[in-house]
């Protein structure tokens, strides 16, 4: 599946925002929602380069936690249909009007959301397209949470044949083949 450069990136950043939700993995300050605080959303906003941020407030926090709660039904969709009703509703309440942009050393690009729209609104119609573009190319199965027993992260599965089941190969994947090759193991031995 080809993906464009933008798309991806929107991707990563849906991914990213799902996974700061309570019910991911605690971040190792103990905090039960990564996007605790107004501090944490600037944050968040710069790792994922958002640009025309401008001053967040509490409103900024609460919009953009409503948004992460969308994209999980999203995640969630029992089948396509369902799916794309939530896009829909997601990214037309943020107001989309796609521009061509080529700003801070970018090349061109669309942006989905008004230039004075909220972070909110801004990750509802950047992300929520680039959900809309996995539907449309009639691949929602590759929207998936992590099927270690204790993680249950988002991600995308961008592997050719499907078939990836952790959020990273490295953590989750690992873990659980090395546990099962000790299982195996101990079983053998017995």
């Amino acid at each position: 599946m080809l993906i464009p450069h933008d798309t991806r990136i929107a991707l990563d950043t849906v991914v990213d925002l799902m996974n700061t939700a309570p019910e991911s993995e605690p971040p190792p300050d103990g905090t039960e929602d990564a996007l605790a605080d107004v501090a944490a959303l600037y944050a968040f906003a710069e790792r994922h380069h958002i640009s025309g941020v401008g001053t967040l407030g509490e409103k900024d926090l609460t919009g953009v936690r409503d948004v992460r709660d969308r994209f999980a039904e999203v995640f969630a969709a029992p089948d396509p249909r369902t799916a794309a009703d939530l896009i829909n509703r997601l990214v037309a309440a943020a107001g989309t009007t796609p521009q061509l942009t080529d700003h801070d050393g970018y090349d061109w690009h669309v942006h989905y959301f008004a230039p004075d729209a909220s972070i909110a609104d801004h990750l509802a119609a950047d992300c929520g397209m680039a959900l809309a573009f996995i539907i449309v190319a009639g691949e929602q199965d590759r929207l998936r949470r992590c099927e270690a027993p204790d993680c249950g992260h988002a991600f995308v599965d961008l592997s050719r044949n499907r078939s990836r089941r952790y959020c990273s190969s490295r953590t989750c994947g690992n873990r659980l083949h090395v546990a099962a090759y000790r299982a195996r193991r101990k079983e053998a031995a017995s």
